[in-house]
């Protein structure tokens, strides 16, 4: 009777470091922000209003209270195991809540 707990004890310890071994955990997918639309991006210019942009581009990722003729529409992507990241940046500035300049594709701050 003990060798047969003995064998399944090492069964289940043999089944279990071949389950974490091979690479069989499941990663989930990252998505965090705006995903930034390039159609849309392309409809944005200077003279439009902040509802305009927004109504384009959706609500900004930040909106810096200190610095509010400034938003920030960022995209980050990362598909499970995949080493690839998916990441992108939009800066759009205001004066008097009329568009001023459009960064796109802004470098982030590694």
């Amino acid at each position: 009777m003990r060798t047969i707990r003995k064998l399944l004890l090492l069964a289940t310890i043999a089944l279990s470091i071949a389950s974490l071994t091979s690479g069989c955990v499941y990663r989930i997918n990252i998505q965090q922000g705006n995903h930034i639309d390039p159609d849309a991006v392309e409809q944005l210019q200077e003279g439009m209003t902040k509802a305009q942009v927004q109504f384009l581009l959706g609500t900004p990722m930040i909106q810096d209270p200190f610095h509010t003729d400034r938003w920030d529409y960022v995209f980050y992507y990362k598909r499970g195991r995949d080493r690839n990241v998916t990441k992108e940046r939009l800066i759009v500035f205001f004066d008097d809540e009329i568009v001023r300049e459009v960064i796109r594709d802004a470098p982030f701050d590694s």
